[in-house]
């Protein structure tokens, strides 16, 4: 079976006319992809069309036709449990404009702006559109990334070297055979996001690796994914991480230093972004107090003062 899977109005029953296409396409969008509200162009005829090519669990994507709107609201954001990240890549000479999380983008030609599926989106374009999207699950961008929500809705120019290069990866990826090795895909999906941290300008491991060699490079990987593993337990702290991997308290505070993000500041962000996935899935009955808890917040009132102050929105609004 093809890894790669076209939804095309071409395939839908020819007798429907315009407007039955264009709600039958978004109803199977909606049930087989994500839950968006997609607005047409008055002036052509309804085409639109989406290739997908899985690698790993990364999808790499485009779409073309006639779409010329699309909204996605907090009701959409609760009828499906996607909150992965989209980098958004314009290919056509049309302008595609938007905003999210309070800040406003317009992307030309061989740009790109990050999004998230988790966050409400608008975004508008001409008549007729062609973009790219490279899609990645939240845990594994923002593992790599603690603080990658801060690069949402910021326009990447087209003269960004990573960003040409992340483009012809994915043209080759989409292009040739389907990889098989759990190897080979392990390390292209792992190619694929580091090239995201730089394209997008994330300080993530990718960055904090630039300048530390030898045994310096490898203890900082060490802490972070210790950090990473044990961020939910109320007693994590770097001498407790410390002891568990053979070095000082003074040396795991002195590595992160050198990265601009403290131990307590990358604890606090994973707790906040394991908040926000939990209170963002359907059907979480979860108290908030007991998902405050479970991220590693032992101070609930605390929890709803940081989480307001680096979402913008309470814990309630997220629901």
């Amino acid at each position: 079976m093809s890894r790669k899977t076209v939804f095309s109005s071409a395939q839908l029953p020819s007798h429907l006319n315009e407007r039955e296409r264009f709600s039958l396409w978004q109803d199977i969008h909606v049930a087989e992809i994500w839950s968006v509200e997609y607005g047409i162009s008055e002036s052509l005829p309804f085409e639109a069309s989406i290739e997908a090519t899985a690698v790993g669990s990364l999808v790499l994507g485009q779409m073309s036709g006639t779409i010329k709107h699309a909204t996605r609201k907090a009701s959409n954001i609760a009828d499906d449990d996607n909150d992965g990240y989209l980098l958004l890549i314009n290919k056509a000479d049309t302008l595609l404009s938007g905003a999210q999380v309070g800040r406003e983008y317009a992307v030309g030609r061989g740009e790109a702006v990050l999004v998230t599926a988790s966050e409400a989106l608008k975004m508008t374009g001409a008549d007729s559109n062609v973009w790219m999207n490279v899609v990645i699950p939240r845990a594994i961008l923002t593992r790599a990334f603690p603080q990658i929500d801060d690069r949402l809705a910021l326009k990447i120019g087209a003269e960004n070297e990573a960003l040409d290069l992340l483009k012809r990866y994915c043209l080759l990826l989409e292009s040739g055979p389907a990889l098989a090795s759990p190897d080979l895909i392990t390390h292209t999906t792992d190619t694929i996001v580091d090239l995201i941290g730089l394209v997008t300008g994330a300080k993530g491991r990718a960055a904090e690796l630039t300048g530390l060699r030898g045994l310096r490079a490898a203890r900082l990987q060490s802490i972070l994914a210790k950090i990473a593993e044990d961020f939910a337990s109320p007693g994590i702290s770097a001498k407790g991480v410390a002891q568990q991997l053979g070095l000082s308290a003074r040396y795991i505070h002195d590595l992160l230093q050198e990265t601009g993000t403290s131990f307590s500041e990358r604890v606090l962000e994973l707790r906040l972004q394991s908040a926000h996935a939990m209170l963002s899935k359907r059907h979480n009955e979860m108290r908030i107090s007991d998902i405050a808890m479970a991220s590693g917040f032992s101070d609930v009132s605390y929890f709803n003062r940081c989480f307001r102050r680096r979402f913008g929105y309470t814990p309630t609004s997220a629901r």
